[in-house]
Formats: structure tokens, C-alpha cells, sequence
């Protein structure tokens, strides 16, 4: 096992709109005391402790010492123990993402670790301790820095129980979905997408600071309830915004492939 001393910095942030609630009558900001049941009075913070309920009404105090005494060996590093194909984990796993700058002693090790990463197209498995817990993570080379995914371990991944019936689809329906993705086909440009709920809810916000009338949204496009239908139009709609209507080479290949069938 291999074991990297590291810094860890977030590489995603929430940009989520918060919002405070406020009393009505008099637009007076509302807060949320930690109130004591017991005493009947508010607590300050250093007043708090972390507990857990191993029965109803019965707590067991953990404090930061306990936690520090734990026998985790990937307390202060990152415990490498494997190495795998990226293809080999399930999305459903990853949990999180970080930058990670070695320390001066792990430097090394590091550079070493992030370019046998990129030779040979893999990623590495290790273990860290983040936030009182023991989080499997994967290690895969960025932009000249690595980067760490805290993974899911398996029993926090729920069973689907939902049982869904069967629904039944012909090849046509198969073929026109078929000219959809062909239509749609591109390369992943990140920058291409963004938050537009996000940004109509900034716009709404400044409307009303400022004044200014709230602009009406456009009228939904009516509700399409049969399937081939709703196909067809998403295709056509496709190949407008890409400044034609003329179909991809492959869907008429595809195309021409089912009149000779035919």
C-alpha cells in the first residue's frame, strides 16, 4: 500500500440560490435558535456536544479526541490499495470532487502517481478520512493536478424497488429514436451548457429590487401525447438548431438500410 501526505481543496461549489425567510407584517428576519427542551432557554454554541442514540433518550458523547484516537490508518494521507479501469465504476458511486496538492515531502510521489496515472489510462482506488469518516475514493490525473472523487461505498447505494411494467417498443419506434440521437450527436462542450432556472430566478430578483415589470415567459409548446410524434418533432427541432434539415450521413444510411429492408 502507498501512502501520499496531501492537501485537499473543492473543485465544485454551489451556486444554488438561497433564500431567508422573513415575517410578513413586518418583513423581519426569522432565525433558528438551538433551544434546550430541558431548560427551556437558548444555548451557545459552545454549549454543544455530538451524541449519538443508541436507544430512545439514551446518548453516547463522542468528542473531537475520540474521533482523533480512531485506528484509521488513512487519517492524515491517502492509502492507495488499487488500480482500474475508469470504465469499470459505476457513476452511481461518485460522491464528490477535489484538488489535491501534495506536501512538500509527498512531492515525488505525487508527480510520479499522476503520470504513471496518464501512461497507463487508469485510476487509482485509495481510502482517506473526510469529515468524521473513512470515504473510498478514485485518483485520476486533471490538468496538470490530480484529482480525487470520494466514492459511494455499496450500502449507500439504495436497491431500486420500484417495480415498472413492461412497456413495449417496435423497430419503427426503435429507428426514428435512433435519427434523435444521430441528430443530436456532438462532442461535450461543458461550457455550452448553464443554469437557466438559476439565471431567470437572478433576473426575477433584480426585476423586483429595481422596479421593473417582471417579463411574462414564453407560452409552452403544446403537450405532445403520442410517442412518435414527440420523436419526430424533437428531430426536427434538432436539426433546426444545427442550421438544417438536412439528416446526419448516418441516419441516411440508416435511412435508405430500412427502405430496402422495406
Amino acid at each position: 500500500m502507498v501512502s501520499i501526505p496531501v492537501r485537499l481543496f473543492p473543485a465544485t461549489q454551489d451556486k444554488d440560490v438561497s433564500f431567508h425567510l422573513l415575517h410578513q407584517p413586518d418583513h423581519s428576519r426569522i432565525k433558528f435558535k438551538r433551544w434546550c427542551e430541558a431548560e427551556d432557554h437558548e444555548v451557545d454554541q459552545d454549549e454543544l456536544v455530538r451524541a449519538f442514540e443508541v436507544s430512545p433518550g439514551q446518548y453516547v458523547e463522542i468528542t473531537d479526541d475520540d474521533l482523533e484516537q480512531l485506528p484509521l490508518p488513512a487519517r492524515h494521507t491517502i492509502a492507495l490499495s488499487a488500480f482500474v479501469s475508469s470504465s469499470e465504476i459505476d457513476p452511481i458511486y461518485y460522491e464528490k470532487s477535489y484538488y489535491l496538492e501534495p506536501e512538500e515531502t509527498g512531492l515525488k510521489a505525487y508527480a510520479l502517481l499522476m503520470g504513471v496515472l496518464g501512461r497507463k489510462s487508469v485510476i487509482g482506488l485509495a481510502s482517506i478520512a473526510l469529515r468524521n469518516k473513512e470515504s473510498l475514493c478514485a485518483l485520476r490525473p486533471g490538468d496538470g493536478v490530480l484529482l480525487l472523487e470520494t466514492l459511494h461505498y455499496p450500502d449507500e447505494i439504495r436497491e431500486h424497488e420500484v417495480s415498472l411494467p413492461k412497456a413495449l417498443v417496435n423497430d419503427r419506434e426503435l429507428a426514428v429514436a435512433a435519427t434523435l440521437v444521430d441528430a443530436l450527436a456532438e462532442p461535450f462542450e461543458p461550457s455550452s451548457y448553464h443554469d437557466r432556472y438559476r439565471e431567470a430566478l437572478l433576473e426575477l430578483i433584480a426585476s423586483k429590487a429595481e422596479g421593473r415589470a417582471v417579463a411574462a415567459p414564453e407560452a409552452a409548446a403544446p403537450q405532445v401525447t403520442d410517442l412518435m410524434s414527440a420523436l419526430r418533432a424533437s428531430v426536427e427541432a434538432a436539426r433546426t438548431r444545427k442550421g438544417g434539415s438536412a439528416a446526419p450521413a448516418s441516419a441516411k444510411k440508416a435511412a435508405k438500410r430500412r427502405t430496402k429492408a422495406a
